[in-house]
This record gives C-alpha cells, structure tokens and sequence, in this order.
C-alpha cells in the first residue's frame, strides 16, 4: 500500500481509492508524526491553517482515511484513537515489510548465544516470549506479524529473542528444559540493558513468562499471557490438555511432515496462502524435525501449575474462544490461579497472534495505560534447599536459615538446586527440596513452604535428598530422573562420595 500525493489517491491492492484532499493531508501528517499522539486541534491548525472547522470534520477525515486504508473503527490497526488525547499512526503503509536494519545480538547463556533484537522505543521495556519457534529475521517477513511487532514496538522497546535450539540461537547437544530457557531470557535482558520489562508471553512461551514473573519479581514490570496454558498433558484436575497418546500423534505428524501444513487447521484456520508460505518457511528455517520432536516432548512435561499462585505482578490473561490448540478453559484456569490477574476472552478461532492482532494489542494497550507505579514484592518463589549435617559448598543465589536454626540454600530454580546436591552429596549431609515463596532478602527465611523443605530432610536418610511433588512436577521436562520415596516425596538417584 502506499500515498499518491499528485493523484490525492491512496493504491490499496492495486486499486485507486479516491479520497477529498484533507484526508490525503490528514494521513501524511499522522505518518510524518508517527512517533507520538497528534491532537484534535493541532490537525485543525495544521490541515485547515486556522480557519474554523468542526471537530465533526476532523473526525469525519479520520474515518474516510481509515476506510480508505483498510482500517475502522473497531479494529484500528494503522490509525489509533488515543482518548482524551487525539490520534496516532501506529503501522505500516507497505503490503510488503519494509527491510529491518537493527542488528541481531547474542547473548551469552552457559557458553551458548542467544540470539536476541530490539526494535520500537521508548521508556518501557517488553520482551516477547514467543511461541514453539521464531525467527528473528523471518518473523518480519510476513506483512501481518510485522504489523504486529511494529506496533507492540510503539508500546515501548521491544526485546526479542529466539529459544535456544531454534532460530538463530545456538544449538544445544541436549533439550533444554523450562527452567533453563528462563535462565536464557535473563541473560538476553542483561545484554539488552533491560532491568525491568513488561513480559508478553504467549502460547509456549507463556509457561517460562510466568515462571520467571514468579521467580524474578524485581525484574517483571507486568505480566500478559495469550492462548496459553499451565501444562501440556491432561490430568484429572486439567482435563483440557490433550492425553499422552494424543500429544505422541501430534508429535509424530508434525515432525514428519513440518510444514504448515501439518498444523495449519488448528493454529489459524483463517490463514490465507500467503501466510502458509511464509510459516513453512520459516517454521524450517527456525528448526529441524528432530529438534522439533525433542521440543514437544519437552512442553508435553511442562507444568507450572503450582508455581502460578506466586506470580504477583499485575497480569493480563487473554484467550480466543474457539482457540483450538489451547482452550479458552486453560486461560481461565491461568487467571484463576494467578492472584488478581485479569482475563479478556476474545472472539475468534485462530491461535496465533497476527491474525486480527488488533484484537490483542487493543487490550494490551489499555492494560499498559493503567499499570500502577512499579514496587516489587518482598516475597519471591524460589527453590529451597534444606541441609542437616555439614554444610558442603554450594553454588546457591544465597545461603540463610530457617526460623528453627536449618541452613537453607536458595536456588533460583529446582533443577538447579538438584544439580548442584547431586554433586556435593556425602554420607553425613541430608537434604530436602521444596518450591516455597520467601522473602528476598535477608539471613532467615521461613512460611509453609519453607517447613516442608525442612520436613523433607529430616526424613531423609543419610547422604540422599527429597523433592516434593512441586518440585518433580517443576522438573519434569529437565531429564532429572526421580523416583518415589514415600509419603509423597521423590529422590533422585544420588552419587554417594
């Protein structure tokens, strides 16, 4: 698409649309100050050169070019009523995306790159988790999604990665598990200069944004789900999720044929041929079918369930209706979980989020309008390692103590702390692991949570360690093998020194 100003026309699709000369000038002046909210009467003085004029007029100009650009009312994808304030063009003119200039950094993440982008600007930061794959290049190359991320980038600075093991990030010799794909977003928001940002997480990527909202309160301004979910396989108190036999067909049709294809009906069912080309493009580009078989056989053990009752930022919630590859129930139970979170369902059956994509942002917008000042939480989750016996060295965030006088090592996420007693672990130290929120600072820790910990390793025998059930549901996807121990707790098989 693009302005004819000799012809005072604008060509949509190869057809002239005739327009009066004051939409043709309204239109080019919002383009040329695209960057900010233009006033009412600052177009009246600009357009009209202070003649009187309606502000009916004004408005009636704003709606034929509207029109005559493909947008309304309602969805305002390139043209945005900011209320109270005026107008502001939020997309783009092209049919085709313009080329992107800014470069594509890496991020290192345990000796691997993540690689990452920033596009948009301005005093907010938000970082996208994206869905199973992304391509930071690719991503851009289809006109809808980059509308999408052009606007989310007139939201503030928009940061952008690709997971590692898809895209342009490294490839890794194993799956990486939830917990350090967390660890990788932390690293890209360090490279970034980001101390703070709005998470956007949605499908995949709204498990790991959630966790991370829990776990690293001080570093989440704000948290956004869509179409997501809390795991991935069903269970009596999830019965949404698809069986493990499902989940192993959907595996095996989708890594066998990977293309769009495969999954096109379920993710967006309005998609046209265009953006069927581009996701099979892209979708190869960002990864193989052997990397994508071992991907999905990781979410199909996610779960973070028990971790959402400690996200304590403000949060938004949004699900489609006829979503069929998450259901609407699953962003519900996210909202119900996550202490005052607020839930949007939306029209529509489509999965992806640059199909009507101004359905989304629209809420997101006016979610960001109304975020109250930042203040963290005193409380964090956190894993907590109970040790009985000699304190061995251990790479925990902190070391403090329990109200009744136990060390207690904190990690920022279980795995890890398994990780780290399994490699310490002697006949004269017993260990217990639990997820508990606790303060996040301090030299004594204490709650519920932190009792179990410390329950955990009284019962332990010497040299062996405990988890919960919090913790084996947490670690599933890690490749950490656990086994029963009775009474509810699980142990991995410890190396004894």
């Amino acid at each position: 698409m693009e302005i004819d100003p000799d012809a005072v026309e604008l060509r949509r699709a190869g057809v002239r649309v005739p327009v009066e000369p004051q939409v043709f000038e309204v239109l080019a002046y919002l383009i040329e100050n695209r960057d900010r909210v233009v006033a009412k009467e600052e177009l009246m003085d600009r357009i009209w050169g202070g003649r009187f004029v309606s502000e009916s007029a004004v408005t009636s100009r704003i709606k034929q070019g509207r029109q005559a650009i493909g947008d309304n009312g309602q969805a305002q994808r390139l043209i945005r009523t900011v209320h109270g304030k005026g107008y502001r063009f939020v997309g783009t003119l092209r049919s085709d995306p313009a080329p992107r200039h800014e470069p594509v950094s890496y991020a290192e993440s345990d000796g691997l790159q993540i690689a990452y982008q920033i596009t948009g600007g301005g005093d907010r930061d938000l970082v996208l988790v994206a869905g199973f794959v992304s391509h930071l290049e690719l991503d851009w190359a289809d006109p809808r999604h980059a509308s999408f991320l052009d606007r989310l980038g007139t939201f503030g600075r928009l940061i952008r990665f690709d997971k590692r093991g898809t895209g342009l990030s490294d490839r890794p010799n194993d799956v990486p598990d939830l917990e350090t794909r967390m660890h990788d977003l932390i690293a890209v928001m360090d490279a970034a200069g980001s101390q703070r940002a709005v998470l956007f997480g949605y499908s995949e990527g709204g498990p790991m944004a959630a966790l991370l909202a829990a776990m690293y309160p001080e570093r989440v301004e704000a948290l956004v789900l869509y179409g997501s979910y809390a795991k991935r396989e069903r269970s009596d108190d999830y019965p949404w999720a698809p069986s493990r036999e499902e989940r192993r067909q959907y595996v095996e049709r989708l890594a066998v044929e990977w293309s769009w294809e495969a999954d096109m009906r379920v993710m967006a069912p309005s998609a046209d041929d265009a953006m069927a080309r581009w996701w099979g493009q892209r979708a190869r580009a960002a990864a193989t079918p052997s990397t994508v078989r071992a991907l999905i056989a990781m979410n199909t053990l996610v779960d973070v369930r028990d971790a959402l009752g400690s996200v304590r930022v403000p949060t938004l919630v949004m699900h489609r209706r006829g979503d069929q590859d998450s259901k609407v129930d699953e962003g519900r139970y996210l909202a119900s979980r996550i202490p005052g979170a607020r839930f949007v369902e939306l029209p529509g059956a489509d999965h992806f989020v640059a199909i009507d994509s101004g359905q989304i942002l629209d809420q997101i917008e006016s979610f960001l309008a109304d975020l109250p000042s930042f203040s963290p939480p005193p409380v964090a989750l956190g894993a907590v390692l109970a040790v009985h016996g000699p304190v061995p060295a251990l790479n925990a965030s902190r070391l403090a103590r329990s109200t009744s006088g136990v060390t207690v090592a904190v990690y920022d996420g279980p795995a890890k702390a398994i990780r780290d007693a399994m490699a310490v672990v002697r006949p004269d130290v017993r260990f217990g692991l639990h997820i508990a929120e606790i303060p996040r600072a301090g030299d004594v820790v204490d709650g519920p949570g932190v009792a179990v910990a410390v329950s955990l390793a009284d019962r332990a025998a010497p040299g062996q360690l405990l988890v919960s059930p919090t913790v084996r549901d947490l670690v599933a996807a890690s490749g950490i093998s656990l086994e029963a121990a009775g009474e509810g707790a699980f142990s991995p098989p410890l190396r004894r020194a």
